[in-house]
Parts: structure tokens; sequence; C-alpha cells
């Protein structure tokens, strides 16, 4: 039975439920609770989901459910005595603590927060409107993550020497190239900047993300620990084809992964010894694995890493 963490489940008198469905079921009958104690417990079923409450605690605000349990609208009832209100139940037991208390802890995903405001209106509790406005309103202000763009080559060097943290910058710049591109580059390109956001979105709080606009390459990614680096991995080569030179931009997906691995390795002191690096790198001779395959395990080995740290120190969400 949900609801039990805020609701007595205490036994109801015996009596009629009612339902606010707009499909009569073939076993209920036609009744209000004008006239019926504030202190008497009443049964609820909210799409599946079992509630207890009182009277006193439906009627306390000028809600739909006021209308319900005040005589104002006519309401069916069920044989075994649950009133039954055709509505999603998930977020029905912050409904009743809302209109018990005054307040009520929000989801922290804005997803529930959005649920939680559509059930609100339909409910007509406009305090509960406001605030899950309000709340939702305050998540567009914050940003998720900040990533600084370095203009200056000066800008680069302070960014990552005032950083304890590991570093991951990316270059990119389409406009640096001489010769035609190949005709997969520009979709590489953005699958490079693609992921570089993914991870930036997941990882902010443990790496510092850079862009860099202005250098030479067309699409680079540099790694950074301790404040120096640690890989390079260039995404550009020039190819020949049909006697002229084209530039072809690569997404090497794994290698990326591996070295945001590495990078992790950094995070704290003391720095991973040479061993402990080479056990991260996948260049074992006897296994054979695609590019994706690869991928997939690099992936897989650093969302364990990321459970890991955040399991040993807090219950933050995690990025996936």
């Amino acid at each position: 039975m949900s609801g039990e963490s805020c609701l007595h489940q205490l036994q109801p008198q015996t009596g009629p439920v009612v339902s606010v469905s707009s499909v009569a079921c073939p076993k209920t009958n036609t009744c209000t609770y004008r006239g019926v104690t504030s202190n008497k417990y009443v049964q609820l079923n909210v799409g599946g989901n079992l509630y207890y409450s009182t009277l006193q605690v439906l009627t306390r605000q000028d809600t739909l459910l006021r209308s319900m349990f005040s005589g104002k609208m006519e309401v069916l009832t069920d044989k075994k005595g649950w009133i039954l209100i055709d509505r999603c139940g998930k977020h029905f037991g912050s409904i009743l603590s809302y209109l018990r208390d005054g307040f009520v802890t929000l989801p922290k995903s804005r997803q529930g927060i959005m649920e939680l405001l559509a059930e609100a209106k339909y409910y007509q509790i406009q305090g509960l409107i406001d605030l899950c406005q309000r709340a939702l309103q305050d998540n567009e202000e914050k940003a998720l993550c900040v990533i600084p763009v370095i203009t200056s080559l000066k800008e680069e060097e302070r960014l990552i020497q005032g950083c304890v943290r590991p570093a991951v910058k990316l270059l990119y710049n389409r406009g640096n190239n001489k010769y035609s591109y190949t005709s997969n580059s520009d979709d590489n390109l953005l699958k490079n900047i693609e992921l570089f956001e993914k991870l930036s979105l997941s990882y902010s709080s443990r790496v510092l993300f850079i862009k860099d606009v202005i250098g030479d390459e067309i699409c680079c990614w540099s790694f950074y620990g301790q404040r120096r680096k640690l890989a390079e991995v260039c995404c550009t080569s020039i190819v020949y084809a049909t006697e002229k030179k084209q530039t072809k931009v690569e997404f090497p997906e794994a290698r990326i992964y591996e070295e945001t691995l590495n990078a992790l390795l950094y995070e704290t002191l003391p720095v991973p010894d040479n061993s402990l690096l080479e056990a991260t790198r996948r260049r074992n001779n006897c296994c054979s694995h695609s590019e994706e395959e690869e991928a997939v395990e690099l992936r897989e080995r650093v969302r364990r890493i990321h459970i890991k740290r955040y399991s040993t120190y807090d219950d933050r969400p995690l990025g996936h």
C-alpha cells in the first residue's frame, strides 16, 4: 500500500465510498459527504494506489477535494468503501502532505516536479502550484555546468594551472581546414562535440572541461592531470582522393573514453604509477575488439569509477 510514510493507516468507519471517475463502475453508488464529521477517516484509491486520510485534511483548503468531500459534488461509491479517483497516484502522497502541513519536499528531478505540478493543477491547489512553478523557474536559471571558452594561450595556462581537478580540453575549429572535407567529416566533428558535452554534463563536478576555438587544429582532445598534459588525441588527418588532398575528421570514441578514464586517476593524490596507467589501457594483442566494443567497455568502466567515487562520499545523483 503506497503513501504509508505520511498517512495513518486506520480502519475507517463503515459507510459509502465516493469516486470522481468519469466512467461509472457497474457496482457503485452515488452519494455525497455532506454533514459527515471532519475527523472521519476515509479510504482513497487513486489510480490503484491506496491511501487513508481524514475529511479535515481533505477539506482544509479551497480545492477540488474540498468540493468532493463537502457535499458540493455528487460522487460514486463502490461496494468495498474505496473512494476511486481517476488520476495517477504516484504523487498523491505529496498532495496530502501539502494539505496537512502547508509544505512538502519536492521531487529531485525536473520531470518529477512537472508531474506534481500537473496533479496540483488538477486538484486546484494554488499554493502547491506556485511552489512547483518557482522550483522549475529556479532550475532553469541554474546552469548545469559552466564550460570556459579560452581566448588566449595565457588564459588556457591560467585555467589549467589554477585547477586541482583533472582537465579535458576540446579544440574544434572547422575553419582551420585548407582542403575539402571527406564525406563523413562533418558528422564526426559533431559527434566529438556531442561527446564532449555529454562528458561535461556527467563529470563537471570532478573534471574541468575547456573549449578551445582559437587553436591551429580542426578537432583535437587534450587531457590534463596534476596541472600537466597527460595525452592528446588528434581527430584529423590528410588523405588523398582522386589526385587531391582532403581533410578527414575521425571520431575515436574508445580512445577518448580511455584517456578520460586515465585523467580521472589523477583526481586525488598520490599520482598513479605507470603500471596502473597501463592497466587502464586496452592494448592487449591477444584480444581483438572493434572500436565500438572497446568504447562500450570504456564507457562502463568510467561509469563504475563515477559510481564508486560518489557512493563513498555522498548520495548525489549520478550522471549517465
